[in-house]
């Protein structure tokens, strides 16, 4: 399509320009047409690496502020001329276009300069993200929640709702993680951009790229903050530093860790339980199991029965930042 109206363009331009020379020779005709055909070609290059280069925000801040401004500059010489200023009537002819000058060129550039904090361009934009329902809720993906992959199972449950936004800078992180000379890393980024397509393909997910960066902020998790401050919305991580900095910056946060953490089942002591034994413990006589959810199970006095499948008793529960663990005895014992 793209390339049909390129071909398009420059057979216009051609015949546009040989219009101009129908009273000329052949050979002139057939010259303007060549040169308006190079030109136009030249025109084109040029047009699409603007386009290509400026984000669509940056471009639609352009347009919006230079409107803007010719509205304000068409006020305030509504202003000026209501005021009758007998001794600048003989200069109005140039007041008049330098107000139109100054008030477009200097609003459109506060809304250049501006353009990754004015949240009212996103509507122009991608209008679609903005239904009474969705407004308020962005959910922002960080890098870890991402390679993590759990993020997609959470929302096939229809757990995790609104809009899921992959910033632009998160997926150039992917990208470098995915081109790592260190092979677990290479695995980790390739896995991330899996999930990511998965994702994509998946109608009952909503997720929507997005451009907004910051050339004044160099780490990807001041970036997610700020991002998230902006747009209003909540981040999804995995990441305990990032979730502790939202958090001092009253950005609300959704760790899956912890989610995972609250969905694991709730023991007491007295329960009793059934483990297979897999390795050994760092005390004396331990032994260390599994639960099906990952929960690790320590055993007093079963290091005489690695291998075995054990009915155990729990004693204690210990919560910490990495899991649950359970401290139990051999039932027999």
């Amino acid at each position: 399509m793209i390339i049909f109206l390129r071909v398009v363009f420059i057979a216009m331009s051609m015949l546009l320009s040989s219009l101009f020379f129908v009273e000329w020779p052949f050979y002139y005709i057939i010259a303007a047409a060549l040169v308006a055909g190079v030109a136009s070609l030249l025109i084109l290059i040029l047009v699409e690496y603007i386009l290509h280069t400026f984000p669509a925000r940056l471009f639609a801040a352009a347009i919006i502020g230079l409107i803007i401004g010719f509205i304000l500059g068409h006020l305030i010489n509504l202003a000026y001329g209501a005021l009758h200023i007998t001794a600048l009537d003989e200069y109005s002819h140039i007041i008049t276009p330098l107000i139109y000058h100054l008030s477009g060129f200097f609003v459109m550039m506060y809304f250049i300069i501006n353009y990754d904090e004015i949240l009212f361009l996103d509507r122009i934009i991608s209008p679609d993200l903005q239904s009474a329902d969705e407004k308020m809720a962005y959910k922002i993906l960080d890098t870890s929640v991402i390679i993590d992959g759990r993020i997609a199972d959470l929302c096939d449950t229809g757990f995790i709702e609104g809009i899921l936004v992959i910033p632009n800078f998160v997926l150039n992180e992917l990208q470098m993680i995915a081109d790592s000379a260190d092979s677990i890393k290479r695995n980790r980024g390739r896995r991330g951009l899996d999930i990511l397509n998965k994702m994509q393909k998946d109608q009952s997910i909503m997720v929507k790229i997005t451009d907004m960066d910051f050339a004044d902020i160099s780490e990807v998790d001041a970036k997610l903050v700020k991002l998230a401050k902006i747009m209003n919305a909540k981040v999804i991580t995995n990441d305990f530093n990032l979730n502790k900095v939202a958090e001092f910056h009253g950005v609300p946060v959704l760790n899956i860790n912890q989610l995972s953490n609250a969905l694991k089942p709730v023991v007491l002591p007295g329960e009793e339980m059934r483990v297979a034994l897999i390795k050994e413990g760092k005390d004396q006589n331990q032994a260390i199991g599994y639960l099906d959810d990952g929960t690790m199970v320590v055993v007093e006095n079963g290091r005489k029965r690695l291998n075995d499948e054990v009915d155990v008793t729990v004693t204690s529960v210990l919560q910490t930042t990495a899991g649950r663990m359970i401290f139990t005895r051999l039932k027999e014992s």
